[in-house]
């Protein structure tokens, strides 16, 4: 009997998959390999589902006679390995994103003797167009919550974006740009505790409660679906830092960043110039393990913030605080600086991984901002965070506004320079505006 090879994303499993598994069934004995979390996240958005969920649908689907892993957008190391007879691909490939993976399967099939055989897709329905149709819909606080986990384990660097109210949420969502030849997006979102008193008028003084806090984080999750990290301050004394964990974790929060400072909250941005007194060593590590105890599943993170460079404790400190921290249990270590350059950051991110100290590593790049996400990827940093660039653009467009309509008597020129978007934009934005 001849053999074929099939590989699937099966992010979201419809029609098309089904009708393109019985054609390929028809030429042979068909192997199905599913594309892994990490190959399918080099191209495009992670599925809802795991591997594991994706790997079983399949292995229960009529027709496939064996199912195996596709650990890269590449079909090289399976195919020379399986040499099969046929192998079997829709015919959107020919252009776009796996264009040169097409050309190297050809090649390869080529030297093996096989046959590469495409078939149309199936007309009007895509998972494309499934996972637009259903992100209106939402998500469920447990997807959503294992989400970034996943992403790290997938992708080389997870970016993520500050947010701070819906409409921040739904470009963070939405937006998408090529770059370098491949289209892009943000993987995650952040809530900030500046950004959030910002966006209320407060001072970044920890002054906006947790249940104000969290309501924002409602906020966003109802028009989102990507997965957030909580920007927890200090986390406040264990006993309450044990409730939000409970509260952040049963809403589908991914993540909570806490730093290692003590007293009435200062930007980190001002280091020694106000007073900030770094958290003991002992103290933070029992608040860490609290934290840890408190929550239910495997999924939610802490992230410990290291201050040490900031407050000018010391890179040996830092190091230090780091080792201890993931002993406590911390998922990954947030390591910041008020540098411009980023040198001192680079020295952590090269002593850490000599260390051995195998969490992953978190960036917060609003100082330090010359650095591009390839770098970071070298240096071994698994999460960027762009943790207030977007209140930060929001206030002088709004200024600009402002001052035009006062200064004009109207808003015509507002509207007309493009300081604003029109009415038609702004209803189109908001899904179920229509």
């Amino acid at each position: 009997m001849k053999t074929v090879y099939l590989a699937m994303s099966v992010d979201v499993i419809q029609p098309g998959h089904i009708n393109i598994i019985q054609k390929a069934s028809n030429l042979g004995e068909l192997t199905v390999a599913v594309l892994t979390d990490g190959a399918i996240a080099s191209y495009k958005r992670l599925p809802s589902m795991s591997f594991e969920q994706r790997k079983l649908i399949i292995e229960n689907i009529k027709g496939v006679s064996h199912v195996i892993a596709q650990e890269t957008t590449s079909y090289s190391s399976n195919i020379r390995k399986l040499k099969p007879n046929y192998v079997v691909h829709g015919d959107n490939w020919r252009e776009g994103a796996l264009k040169k993976t097409r050309d190297e399967l050809i090649s390869i099939l080529e030297e093996i003797g096989g046959q590469l055989v495409e078939y149309s897709y199936t007309q009007d329905i895509s998972s494309s167009m499934l996972n637009e149709i259903s992100r209106p819909i939402g998500t469920t606080p447990s997807i959503r919550l294992s989400m970034l986990r996943r992403l790290i384990q997938s992708k080389s660097v997870v970016t993520v974006n500050e947010v701070h109210n819906g409409i921040s949420g739904l470009i963070t969502e939405s937006i998408s740009v090529n770059r370098m030849g491949n289209d892009v997006e943000f993987d995650a979102m952040w809530s900030s505790s500046l950004t959030d008193s910002t966006s209320k008028g407060m001072p970044d003084i920890e002054a906006v409660d947790m249940t104000s806090r969290i309501s924002s984080v409602n906020h966003i999750f109802e028009v989102t679906t990507k997965p957030m990290i909580f920007d927890g301050d200090t986390g406040g004394k264990i006993e309450h830092f044990v409730f939000t964990v409970k509260s952040l974790e049963r809403l589908g929060v991914s993540a909570i960043v806490i730093e290692d400072k003590v007293g009435l909250k200062k930007n980190s941005l001002f280091g020694n110039d106000v007073i900030q007194t770094q958290d003991s060593v002992k103290n933070f590590k029992e608040k860490i393990l609290a934290g840890k105890n408190a929550q239910v599943t495997n999924d939610f993170m802490i992230i410990a913030r290291i201050e040490s460079l900031i407050l000018d404790a010391g890179m040996d400190d830092a190091l230090m605080r780091a080792q201890e921290y993931i002993e406590a249990g911390a998922d990954a270590i947030m390591i910041h600086s008020r540098k411009k350059l980023p040198d001192e950051i680079f020295e952590f991110c090269e002593k850490y991984h000599q260390m051995n100290l195998n969490q992953p590593l978190m960036v917060v790049p609003s100082s330090f901002n010359i650095v591009s996400t390839e770098e970071w990827a070298a240096k071994g940093v698994s999460i960027v965070c762009y943790a207030n660039q977007m209140i930060r653009s929001a206030y002088p467009a709004m200024l600009a506004t402002a001052k035009s309509i006062l200064a004009n008597g109207r808003s015509y020129e507002a509207e007309s320079d493009n300081l604003c978007m029109s009415v038609k934009q702004v209803l189109e934005l908001i899904p179920g505006t229509k």
